[in-house]
C-alpha cells in the first residue's frame, strides 16, 4: 500500500474514531467499591483489596486510560531499554502517582475539601495543561529544534530517560487522575477522616494509586519489545501529541470558566449531532493535511501543513468533547430556520449556587431549604465542579432520562459548582459530609438531612431513581 493510501485510510480511521469512541468510554466506578465498611469492620485485608480494585477500575475510565498510550512511548517506544531499565522506570512512574494520591487524600479527610479539589485552582491547572505540552511538543520532536541544550536535556529527561523524570510523570498523572476518583475514595477518606491515622490513610491512598498502576506497569514493561524503527513510530508519536494538546485544553477549560464557557457555547450552537459530524471532518482533514504523516523537521511546507492539520485535529477532539454535552439541536441551527427547538422535558434546577463569577452564600442555599420545607417538598442538592467527570456523565445520562425528570417533580432541586471552593462552600460540604465529588444529597420534606440515600459517583437513571423514591 503506497502512502498515500495508508494516510487517507488513517484518515477515515480517525474520522470515525472521533465520532464512535466518545461515546464507548466506560463511566467511573460507584459507590459500590466502598472500602470503608470493612476497614471499620476491622478487615483491613479485604478492605484495601476493594481499594485496589478500585483503583484498577479507574484505570480505565477516562480520566485515566489516554495516559496508557503515553506510557508506551514514554516506557517501551522512545529507547531499546531492556526490560529490567522499563521495570524500574516503570515503577519510578507508579510510586510517582502514590506519593502525590496519599499526600492528596490525606490533605482532603483532614481538611474535609473533595479529592481533586485542587484542579479548581488556575495555577494547578495552567502547571498541569503546561506539562502535557511539553510532553506534546516532545512526542513531536520540537525540543531539538528551539530549545536551549540544558534546557532541552531537562525535557528530555521527564519523557522517561530517567528514573526523576518518570517519577515526575506519575506524580503529575495522579493529579491528572483525581478527576475519576471521588467516588471511590469518598467512603475511604470518611474513614481517614474518623481514624486521624495518617499513616493508614496514607498507606491506602498509595495502595488506590498501585491499582491504577496495574495497566501501566503491565504496558511499560512488556512493550520494551516492541519494534521501534521505522516511520510508523513517528506517526504514533504525532497522535500521541496531539491527543496531550487536546487534554492540556480540557484541563485549562476546566480551570478557567471562560474558556470553559466559550468552548461550551460553540459547541452549544452547532449542537450534539453536527458537531459529532463536524468534528469527524476536521480530523480527516487535519489527517489529510499533515497532522500524522509529516514532520517538523522537513522544512517550512511540512513544518505550515503539519501545523495546520495538527490544530484541525486538536479542535475536532476539543468540539467532539464538547457536543457530548449540549443539546441534539444546536441554537445555530434553530436560528437560521434549518431545525426546530428541542421541546423535550429538562431536569429543573430551582438554583444553582454560587452564581457564575460570585462567592458562596450561605444565606442564598438556607433560603432553598426554608422555602422546600414550607412547601412540604425534600430537596436534591448535587455538589459538582467542573473538573469532575463522573459529574458531567450524570448532567450528560442521568437527568436527562424522563423518568428522573418526573420524579424530581416532586423535589426543589439545587447545583452547588465546588470548583473554586471559599470557606463558606467549604462549611456547606463539611456539613453535608462531602468527601467525593459528585456527591448527590437529600433533605426530607420535614428538613432533616438524610444519610441515606445518597449518590457518590455516577448512577444509571434506573438506579438513580431508586434512590430519589426513598426519599419522603
Amino acid at each position: 500500500m503506497d502512502a498515500k493510501k495508508k494516510v487517507g485510510l488513517i484518515a477515515a480511521v480517525v474520522g470515525v474514531a472521533v465520532a464512535v469512541v466518545p461515546w464507548l468510554l466506560p463511566t467511573g466506578p460507584s459507590a459500590g467499591l466502598d472500602a470503608a465498611q470493612f476497614l471499620e469492620a476491622g478487615s483491613f485485608a479485604i478492605g484495601a483489596a476493594v481499594v485496589f480494585a478500585g483503583g484498577l477500575l479507574t484505570a480505565m475510565t477516562p480520566c485515566v486510560y489516554p495516559l496508557i498510550p503515553i506510557t508506551v512511548s514514554v516506557f517501551g517506544a522512545r529507547r531499546a531499554e531492556g526490560r529490567g531499565k522499563a521495570l524500574v522506570l516503570t515503577t519510578s512512574y507508579i510510586v510517582g502517582m502514590g506519593v502525590v494520591f496519599s499526600g492528596l487524600g490525606v490533605l482532603a479527610a483532614k481538611t474535609g475539601q473533595a479529592f481533586g479539589s485542587m484542579l479548581g485552582h488556575p495555577a494547578v491547572v495552567t502547571g498541569l495543561a503546561v506539562f502535557l505540552l511539553l510532553l506534546a511538543s516532545s512526542m513531536f520532536g520540537a525540543f531539538e529544534l528551539a530549545l536551549p541544550q540544558g534546557l532541552q536535556q531537562r525535557l528530555n529527561s521527564v519523557g522517561g530517560a530517567g528514573v526523576t523524570g518518570a517519577f515526575l510523570m506519575g506524580s503529575v498523572s495522579g493529579f491528572l487522575a483525581a478527576p475519576c476518583t471521588g467516588p471511590v475514595l469518598t467512603g475511604l477518606l470518611a474513614f481517614v477522616a474518623k481514624s486521624q491515622s495518617t499513616a493508614l490513610g496514607a498507606s491506602l491512598l498509595f495502595i488506590y494509586a498501585l491499582g491504577i498502576g496495574v495497566p501501566f506497569f503491565l504496558i511499560g514493561v512488556f512493550t520494551v519489545r516492541l519494534p521501534r524503527s521505522g516511520v510508523w513510530m513517528e506517526w504514533v508519536k504525532s497522535v500521541l501529541g496531539i491527543v496531550l494538546v487536546a487534554l492540556a485544553i480540557s484541563y485549562l477549560e476546566d480551570g478557567f470558566p471562560a474558556v470553559g464557557g466559550a468552548l461550551s457555547g460553540v459547541a452549544g450552537q452547532f449542537g450534539r449531532t453536527p458537531g459529532t459530524l463536524i468534528a469527524s471532518v476536521l480530523a480527516v482533514l487535519g489527517v489529510l493535511l499533515g497532522a500524522i504523516h509529516l514532520s517538523f523537521k522537513e522544512g517550512a511546507r511540512d513544518f505550515s501543513f503539519k501545523a495546520l492539520g495538527v490544530l484541525l485535529v486538536v479542535v475536532a477532539l476539543v468540539l467532539r468533547g464538547g457536543a457530548m454535552d449540549v443539546k441534539s439541536t444546536g441554537a445555530l441551527w434553530v436560528s437560521l430556520g434549518w431545525a426546530e427547538p428541542e421541546k423535550a422535558p429538562e431536569f429543573e434546577w430551582h438554583a444553582v449556587l454560587p452564581a457564575k463569577g460570585a462567592s458562596f452564600a450561605s444565606e442564598s442555599f438556607d433560603q432553598v431549604l426554608t422555602r422546600a420545607k414550607n412547601e412540604g417538598r425534600p430537596v436534591l442538592i448535587d455538589f459538582f465542579a467542573e473538573w469532575c467527570a463522573a459529574c458531567k456523565e450524570l448532567d450528560r445520562e442521568t437527568y436527562p432520562a424522563p423518568e428522573v425528570i418526573e420524579e424530581s417533580e416532586r423535589f426543589i432541586s439545587v447545583k452547588i459548582d465546588a470548583t473554586n471552593g471559599d470557606d463558606a462552600l467549604d462549611a456547606l460540604m463539611e456539613r453535608f459530609a462531602v468527601q467525593g465529588l459528585p456527591t448527590v444529597a437529600f433533605v426530607s420534606s420535614t428538613g432533616e438531612v438524610l444519610s441515606k440515600p445518597r449518590v457518590t459517583g455516577f448512577l444509571e437513571p434506573r438506579l438513580f431513581l431508586e434512590e430519589m423514591k426513598k426519599v419522603d
